[in-house]
């Protein structure tokens, strides 16, 4: 098989989106870092549960949300236990599963936070797009994430995150 290298084009946006993704994602970690003391993928558990009806989700369901492993994720709910905005409980409908609930105190520590994260990605993404520029981010967005998640006809869909076996599980 042939190696199908990136055109001069290519490689250009491959580069640009890289650069783009990596400092947006440490503008955004710093900022919740200062603020609340917890790194983004912190503040997205907390805001994807406040989002979830009775501001609870199944594990498994949460870290497909997030994109990332179980086990990961299990790392993340023990931290913000110990804080205190979330528990976990049992799921009323699969015994061996469990579901993620965020606490009151999660809920104030979200709302004190949010307005600053919300501001930090409108300052460093929105403000500098067009309406036609941000449908254009979300369509190429959602192209790239359908392929990867298989939702395309693409090998591989046992390989997503979400549905890997560590060796802790």
């Amino acid at each position: 098989m042939t190696t199908r290298w990136l055109t001069p084009e290519e490689q250009r946006a491959w580069r640009s989106y890289l650069a783009a993704s990596w400092l947006l994602e440490d503008t955004v970690d710093r900022q919740l870092q200062q603020e609340a003391g917890m790194p983004h993928l912190y503040y997205s558990v907390l805001a994807n549960l406040s989002d979830a009806p009775d501001r609870r989700m199944r594990m498994t369901d949460l870290a497909e949300t997030l994109k990332i492993t179980r086990s990961r994720l299990t790392y993340v709910v023990t931290r913000l236990e110990k804080d205190g905005t979330l528990r976990r409980e049992g799921c009323p409908t699969d015994r061996r599963g469990s579901m993620a609930v965020l606490t009151d105190a999660g809920m104030e520590l979200l709302e004190r936070t949010a307005p600053g994260h919300v501001e930090t990605v409108r300052a460093a993404v929105f403000d500098h797009l067009t309406p036609e520029q941000v449908n254009q981010l979300e369509a190429i967005c959602t192209r790239i994430t359908d392929v990867l998640q298989g939702d395309e006809e693409s090998p591989g869909c046992d390989g997503l995150p979400w549905r890997r076996r560590s060796s802790a599980e």
